[in-house]
């Protein structure tokens, strides 16, 4: 069973499935290392906010990244900020799940980007407050290389959007 508290060894991480078009992504959250990131992951999961939402950034060979628009590319109402919990220890590697923000380090809402590469330049360090890494792809990795292929536009003002919609169908706590 999965556990709330932060820090407890034995306590299962919790896992969470991403349904999207191209197929099925299975995350699980690293609790321990990242309890204010996970718990806002989790409050939008569990409050069904990411249904519906799309995958609007798509860099082959960087990122892929959603969590805050639907297909028609209208803003999502978020929650308010959370801290940058960048420091963590966790490294912006393949197939880690990483919060989106803007310069404010403390500004990421409800979007993520998922690592398509060892992305160094993300993390941490002199000068550079970091991405904070809340999570790993355990399953479905295929899944998230396959939307890194689909073709892209311009839409709107954003640049690298799939032509395409990869829609998340759902996210749940498995």
């Amino acid at each position: 069973m999965q556990g709330k508290a932060a820090g407890e060894g034995a306590t299962r991480n919790p896992v969470v499935v991403l349904d999207t078009t191209l197929g099925t992504i299975k995350v699980e959250l690293s609790v321990d290392k990242a309890p204010v990131t996970t718990k806002n992951f989790l409050d939008y999961v569990t409050s069904g906010f990411y249904d519906g939402t799309i995958f609007h950034r798509v860099i082959p060979n960087f990122v892929i990244q959603g969590g805050g628009y639907p297909p028609e590319m209208t803003r999502k109402a978020t929650r308010p900020p959370i801290t940058n919990e960048a420091g963590n220890g966790l490294k912006n590697v393949r197939g880690s799940l990483s919060m989106a923000r803007t310069s404010d380090p403390n500004s990421a809402t409800s979007q993520f980007f998922i690592n398509l590469r060892d992305n160094t330049s993300l993390n941490p360090g002199p000068g550079n407050p970091g991405y904070a890494v809340f999570a790993q792809v355990i399953e479905g990795m295929d899944v998230v290389d396959s939307i890194a292929k689909v073709k892209t536009a311009t839409k709107n003002a954003f640049s690298d959007v799939p032509v395409e919609p990869v829609i998340i169908k759902s996210a749940k706590v498995e």
